[in-house]
This record gives structure tokens, sequence and C-alpha cells, in this order.
């Protein structure tokens, strides 16, 4: 595995959720009417810095609502809780309050992170509050459907609210954590294979280290690592290849160094083909629900026809496949990428 830095062309445009989308979440229930939207919690009148614990800018804030709002947002936002995570049932929000309202400068979408807990035994959670765009959500569903995690977000038209994912920050866990010598360096390298293998095959782009978050679970006799994507920003709009492998970021060195230090070749091609097999049954598992996705993307326009031409002809040269010259779209290029997995896996 290489490691060179990657540079991402410009902030990637918002784009609207189409009826067709809209309809396609309704079938599988991603959709929810919602009581609080996102241009509902922008109606702050103010806002003060939040400094983490080293005292350095955090680049979130907390944004001050008028007294008379406050009660009515924090209403909702439970209500908003309970469609996430029990279907509407209010009795999972019957003894929680909201803590924090807090606002990203950063990034592309500007999302609220809104703590909720539970006053019987402090026990808080955290979601998340987004303006919608279309090619994140596209990124959600290819990651429910094709990576080992389930993914639990609703949409109300212009409102995306997603539910937090627990983990350590790759960038943190890297500094912090890889070091650990209980954790065995060949399973955590193992591990940034198979999500950069999944990454390429999903077109998910921008995996630095701080946009996914390194999951750790103890086992009979050892500990298991998965790596998880956080960031859905940059779902198939880039026509860089190297966007599209975290294996290419500057920030991801470390765990490239680890793979170099204790995988083989043979190992890591033999990783990557596990990681193939498991795409190949997911595929199997959801073949209609993919039909679907793909039905509804590919009526829309959620990159440049340049990107769409760079990126298919850097697939080609990459795999070897002259077949990627005839993609006329992102997900004609996704479409490819399973195909051709089926027919490996199958030899």
């Amino acid at each position: 595995m290489e490691s060179n830095d990657v540079r991402i062309s410009r902030k990637k445009p918002i784009f609207p959720v189409s009826p067709a989308l809209q309809k396609y979440l309704k079938i599988y229930q991603r959709e929810s009417k919602l009581p609080i939207t996102y241009d509902d919690l922008r109606m702050f009148t103010e806002a003060f810095p939040i400094m983490d614990k080293n005292g350095k800018d955090s680049l979130w804030e907390s944004p001050i609502y008028a007294n008379d709002r406050i009660e009515e947002l924090h209403n909702g936002l439970k209500i908003v809780y309970a469609n996430l995570k029990a279907s509407g049932n209010l009795r999972i929000v019957q003894h929680k309050y909201i803590d924090k309202i807090e606002y990203c400068t950063f990034g592309n979408t500007h999302p609220f992170r809104v703590r909720i807990v539970n006053r019987l035994n402090d026990v808080y959670d955290y979601f998340y509050v987004k303006k919608a765009d279309a090619s994140r959500i596209y990124g959600l569903e290819l990651e429910h459907i094709l990576s080992p995690n389930q993914v639990n977000y609703l949409v109300d038209r212009e409102t995306l609210i997603e539910e937090h994912i627990a983990g350590i920050p790759g960038d943190v866990f890297a500094k912090s954590y890889l070091q650990n010598s209980e954790y065995n360096p060949t399973r955590i390298a193992k591990e940034f294979v198979k999500f950069n293998e999944r990454c390429l095959v999903m077109l998910l782009g921008d995996m630095r280290a701080y946009n996914f978050v390194v999951q750790i679970t103890p086992d009979f006799d050892d500990i298991q690592f998965r790596i998880r994507a956080i960031d859905f920003d940059q779902q198939f709009y880039e026509g860089n290849i190297k966007v599209y492998l975290p294996q290419f970021f500057k920030e991801n060195f470390p765990y490239v160094k680890l793979g170099m230090d204790h995988l083989t070749e043979k190992t890591y091609l033999q990783y990557q083909q596990e990681e193939k097999s498991s795409l190949l049954h997911r595929v199997r598992s959801e073949r209609h629900r993919l039909t679907d996705l793909r039905d509804v993307s590919n009526t829309e326009v959620l990159t440049t026809v340049e990107n769409i031409n760079t990126l298919k002809l850097a697939m080609s040269n990459y795999l070897e496949d002259p077949q990627y010259l005839e993609c006329r779209s992102m997900t004609d290029i996704i479409e490819l990428n399973l195909k051709n997995i089926i027919r490996q896996v199958k030899l």
C-alpha cells in the first residue's frame, strides 16, 4: 500500500433530494415527518465557540436561542429522537431531556449535534441534524447495504437526521492507541485493507483518519477491530481515484505503515478477497434494494461529466479493465465494481 497526499479540488455542492429519491426513502422507511427541521435550528440569535480540553477551538459552537423557543425546540428534538430510535414510540424519551445543541462551522453540511440525557441514570446519547444532501444519502444507503455496518437515519424534505456512530476517531486512535501492546497490529492492518477495498467499490471518498472511527470489541482470546466511516459528504463526486482509496491520504499513513510492517503481499491479497466475498454475500441478500437504488441514482445529476470521465479512465487503468470506459455515470462505475466482484469470487 502506498501513501501520498491527496487534495480534493473544491467543496462539493449540496444536491437536493429529488422526488424519485424521496419515493425510494419512503418505500424503505427512511422518510419521517419531523416536528423540527434543520432551518428551525438555524434560527439562533448568537453563538459562542466551544473549546476542546486543550483550549483549542473545536470548530463547534454553542448556539443561543430565544427563551420563548427553547421548550418547543427541546420537545420537538425529543420526538425526533424517538422517531430515529424507536419508530416514534415516545415512551423512550419519557425520562430524557435535551442537554446540549451544538453547531459545527466546519464541513459541507454544517451539522447540529444534539446530546440527549436520561435523567434517571445520566446516560447520554447523540444524534445529528443536517441539511439533506442527496449524494450523502446515497452514501448512507450504500454503507447500510454493502458494508457490515447498519446505518440509522431519517429524512424529512430538506432535513437529515443521523444516528451517532460510536468509536475512537481514526486520528486519535493512530496517535494514542496504535502502539498499545495488547492490540494485535495485524488485525488492525487487516481491517484497514478491508476498509480501503470497500471505499473503492462504493466510491466513498475523503476517508481521512478524522472521517472514520475505530471500534474495539474484546473477543475470547484477542481483540477485534472495525473501521467505520462517519462522514459521507464525498460520495461519488470527485474524479480523482485516489480520493476513494484511504491508503493515499497522508493522515492515514500510520495505518498504511502498519500494513507494510505486518502484512505480506499474499496476506494483503487474501484480506482483499475476504472483503470481496463478504460484499458478494451482501449484494445477493440486498439485490432488490440495490436495484431500486441504482435506478433512482442513475436518473440524477450528482457530479460533473468531467469527473465521471476522469474517474472511469482512472478505474480502467487502475483495474486494467476497459469496460469502465463504457460507464456513463458514477452509478455505472459502482455497478461494474460489483459485477466484477461477482465474476472474481465465482472463479
